[in-house]
């Protein structure tokens, strides 16, 4: 059994006749690191706010299906309860920050939880440190950078010490520093915590690096999914869907196509591999003695 578990999930919003989420069935292993990735609106936010019962509980629509986190029907906690098991992190840092400190900040759900005032201490000084925000204590959190007001989210999140931390597109409204800042954060907190990440993510190159699981949605299905290096050597797949996947991988699909190759397999997903099979592909065609090429 997996820490998530979802099962022939089928959802619509109010008022919509086309179903967002179709047939989903979903198993996510603890400590296991997921990305979701596909095409606008298909279905892959909806598919996060399930987990914790944002959808249907305040997205109202039609839901058929289960979903299980950490042995618990969703559908029978309130977000509130929810929320102590799965961390919800959203694309923009400002919907969610409400207090006029950083401390503050990472207190605020702890102290809606009545939890006793030393833990909560406790609770901030561990996540200030694990995260390198010790200085930013009593900063105000409108006057921090995008990267920091992201980190701050995910702190106050950390907070209720979730098993399962969520992140709809945690980086697309940052620039490249605050984008480093935040990935250093959720590989930190995989790697080093062994804690359980489902993010939405457009970045397939830190994708195919980080991820231990893929999962491709194509209107509201999931279409793929595995290991990085399965999911991208599925070619025909991912150019059918018009998925863009790492740009090694595209250049080494663009050279088999237009040179009519048989090229190495399987395709390079990172960059250390694109060095290993473009020497592959070197030796096998100018040094190699023998051209196999089609025309």
């Amino acid at each position: 059994m997996g820490i998530v578990e979802i099962e022939n999930l089928w959802y619509k919003y109010r008022g919509l006749e086309e179903w967002v989420l179709k047939d989903i069935n979903l198993d996510v292993k603890e400590g296991e690191f997921i990305i979701i990735m596909g095409p606008s609106g298909c279905g892959k936010s909806t598919l996060c706010y399930t987990l914790n019962g944002i959808v249907p509980k305040l997205f109202h629509g039609e839901m058929k299906g289960t979903v299980i986190v950490d042995s618990r029907d969703v559908s029978k906690y309130t977000i509130a309860e929810m929320s102590t098991i799965v961390g919800m992190v959203f694309q923009n840092p400002e919907t969610q920050i409400t207090s006029l400190t950083v401390e503050d900040e990472i207190a605020f759900a702890p102290e809606n939880f009545a939890l006793p005032r030393e833990e909560i201490k406790r609770r901030v000084d561990e996540i200030l440190e694990f995260l390198g925000m010790t200085d930013l204590r009593y900063r105000n959190p409108y006057a921090l950078s995008g990267g920091q007001k992201q980190a701050l989210a995910i702190a106050a999140v950390l907070a209720l010490k979730p098993k399962v931390l969520v992140l709809d597109e945690p980086t697309s409204m940052l620039d490249p520093v605050g984008q480093k800042i935040v990935s250093d954060i959720i590989a930190r907190l995989n790697r080093e915590l062994n804690m359980t990440i489902i993010a939405v993510d457009h970045r397939v190159e830190w994708a195919a690096e980080h991820a231990d699981r893929i999962v491709i949605m194509n209107k509201g299905e999931i279409v793929l999914e595995g290991k990085p290096e399965e999911v991208f050597n599925k070619k025909e797949v991912v150019m059918k869907i018009g998925f863009r996947p790492p740009q090694v991988t595209e250049a080494a699909y663009y050279i088999e196509d237009m040179c009519r190759l048989n090229a190495p397999k399987p395709y390079p997903v990172t960059l250390t591999e694109a060095e290993k099979w473009y020497r592959q592909l070197i030796n096998k065609y100018k040094w190699g003695g023998k051209d196999e090429r089609e025309g």
